[in-house]
């Protein structure tokens, strides 16, 4: 088995949890590539020399693997899904952030993950994508796993016109507009006031950002559409963020939204359903009086 390993430099990396993951990679047998910023940690947290053919560049092609493991929270699994090359490579995030809802395991555990990988115990599901075009420049990167939102620059109110499929939804004044996928229902969607989604369903959710009209509220679509959205910003800027990434959009700027033709191919965490995660993660349920 080759694992794709990534993580990030502002990463709280903890060296017992790095030893313990390269220690079972070694004991198993595996294979790994490992990106050049974290190849720098293991070297100055471990001492562990990391040899030169084992590390790529973010910039590099041709990365392939059966696994790829983004070590992290989130925001490291979301920038680790624009590396994944071509074909069906699977992903098991190892959190060692803040909330870690993507991820399969809280970093207590990699010994038993890795082995389960292994031996074909781990539980995957494919969770649908956003692909960007139009109107900005994404510079390769046009995948979204979360969401796509464009907001505002600045002081001044925007408006998004929104079709789907050619039909007129309506024009959203306000500071923007969330798109997300079921899987980024509980990210930015959800502080936007958007509803929860099993990310098992087939659509898209639609939810106005402090929206101008107080009767806008989230709307649901289905997945096998064309969303497009025009930007009128008044002259001035706004932005379109894509997960953890932001680009510059113009005024008038057009932005076309569908469901991508790759899955993500994702570690459910500890093999628990949506809805364990929903109760641990959000502590619904809990009684903290």
């Amino acid at each position: 088995m080759n694992i794709i390993l990534f993580s990030r430099k502002q990463v709280n990396h903890n060296p017992e949890q790095l030893r313990t993951l390269f220690a079972t990679i070694e004991r198993l047998g595996l294979n790994y590539t490992i990106n050049e910023d974290f190849a720098t940690v293991v070297e100055a947290l471990l001492g562990t020399p990391i040899a030169a053919e084992k590390r790529y560049t973010t910039q590099a092609s041709g990365l392939d693997g059966d696994v790829m493991i983004p070590y992290g929270g989130d925001g490291t699994l979301l920038e680790a899904v624009q590396l994944l090359p071509e074909g069906d490579i699977r992903v098991v995030g190892i959190n060692c952030g803040r909330l870690g809802y993507l991820t399969a395991d809280n970093g207590d555990g990699i010994e038993q993950l890795l082995e389960n990988l292994v031996d074909n115990k781990v539980n995957f599901q494919h969770r649908d994508m956003l692909y960007i075009d139009g109107d900005v420049e994404c510079c390769g990167q046009n995948l979204a796993l979360n969401e796509v939102a464009i907001h505002r620059h600045g002081a001044t109110m925007i408006s998004i016109e929104t079709f789907v499929d050619g039909k007129r939804i309506a024009t959203y004044h306000g500071d923007g507009l969330v798109i997300s996928t079921p899987t980024g229902s509980t990210a930015y969607s959800l502080s936007a006031g958007g509803p929860v989604v099993d990310p098992m369903c087939n659509c898209f959710i639609l939810s106005p950002i402090a929206p101008h009209n107080l009767t806008m509220r989230p709307v649901v679509v289905p997945n096998n559409i064309t969303i497009t959205l025009r930007l009128q910003s008044r002259g001035g800027e706004a932005f379109l963020s894509a997960d953890n990434r932001t680009y510059s959009l113009c005024d008038g700027a057009t932005i076309t939204l569908r469901r991508a033709t790759k899955q993500l191919i994702l570690a459910t965490p500890h093999n628990n359903t949506f809805y364990d995660t929903l109760r641990e993660k959000m502590m619904w349920g809990v009684d903290s009086r």
